[in-house]
């Protein structure tokens, strides 16, 4: 009677994911993606040269990087947003990292005395899930700090160009005045571009490693500038007006939807804090959710509801600028 009522349990939530899916609606920053995908089609060159360094760096690789790039699905975007955390991180070493942490989560969750199956699901999950919220931290903090910065650092560009200076120096420049994650990434601008690569190379290869709308909107109003002419300087101070003005909307987003987002928290959390509470004073009591079946089925029911209102409460406090 359990597995029946288990493969009917996820069923249901499999198809509730599916019609929310299908119901809501087109994405934004898709379509934000494909229009920024669509100007940049007009400069091949920029992607023969990306897939020519992204050969380059797979030959780097090391046996473990290769090892667990064959178990870790997309390998490729996994490396990727490694890089984009800013920090030294392998394939190797992230699949190393999740590996230890599956089996050290089912090696205790076991010694708790708790089901085989509850435990392999839990310790997967776990596992494999911690490393990857680490990572989306991270990387979610580091294009902050960028996103805040970027308006400062062009105009100081502004003013480089203003007094004379070509736009490639004044980007080194950029690098050695701008501290944090923006300063870092014009000196591997500047960089690469000392060693022979071109600025539009340069600057998509930043722009697909940190995977923000504002420095693509940068490298568009450069290419765009290198083939009609104009006032860089004058266009770039435009850029930087908009691009401060974008960061103020979101914040006063931000704030009216915070409200919303602490409810959101405070009731998501509830039931499993007061079933985490429950189990260290009686988990004798508690175990019966992993054992009677209709324990187990209102279990997976609420959860599923659960996940039904959290993905509508998101959807109506998520605005695409």
């Amino acid at each position: 009677m359990f597995f029946p009522v288990l493969l009917m349990a996820i069923s249901a939530a499999m198809l509730v994911v599916v019609a929310a899916i299908a119901l809501s609606g087109p994405s934004a920053s898709r379509s934000q993606a494909r229009r920024i995908a669509g100007l940049r089609d007009r400069h091949a060159h920029v992607e023969v040269a990306e897939s020519q360094s992204r050969g380059i760096a797979h030959a780097r690789d090391t046996r473990m990087d290769l090892a667990f790039g064959r178990i870790l699905p997309n390998r490729e975007l996994l490396a990727k947003r490694l890089a984009m955390t800013g920090r030294d991180w392998t394939v190797g070493q992230y699949g190393q990292a999740t590996a230890g942490l599956v089996l050290a989560f089912t090696l205790l969750l076991w010694l708790k005395g708790l089901p085989i199956f509850i435990v392999l699901l839990l310790g997967v999950t776990l596992g494999c899930g911690l490393p990857h919220f680490v990572v989306s931290r991270l990387i979610a903090r580091r294009v902050g700090k960028f996103t805040v910065r970027f308006p400062d650092a062009i105009d100081l560009l502004v003013r480089g160009l203003r007094s004379g200076l070509p736009i490639s120096e004044t980007m080194g420049v950029v690098g050695h005045e701008v501290e944090g994650p923006v300063g870092e990434e014009f000196r591997s601008i500047s960089d690469k571009m000392k060693i022979g690569r071109t600025m539009d190379v340069a600057l998509q290869e930043t722009a697909d490693r940190l995977g923000t709308a504002e420095f693509q909107f940068f490298v568009i109003t450069i290419a765009i500038q290198r083939e009609t002419g104009g006032n860089l300087a004058e266009t770039l101070s435009n850029l930087a007006d908009v691009l401060r003005k974008r960061g103020q909307m979101k914040l006063k987003i931000r704030a009216m939807s915070s409200e919303s987002k602490a409810s959101a928290y405070i009731i998501g959390s509830l039931p499993f804090i007061v079933f985490g509470l429950i189990w260290f004073i009686n988990d004798k009591y508690m175990q019966n959710f992993f054992v009677d079946e209709r324990l187990i089925a209102t279990g997976m029911g609420g959860m599923v509801w659960m996940g039904i209102g959290g993905f509508i409460m998101a959807k109506m406090i998520s605005f695409e600028i």
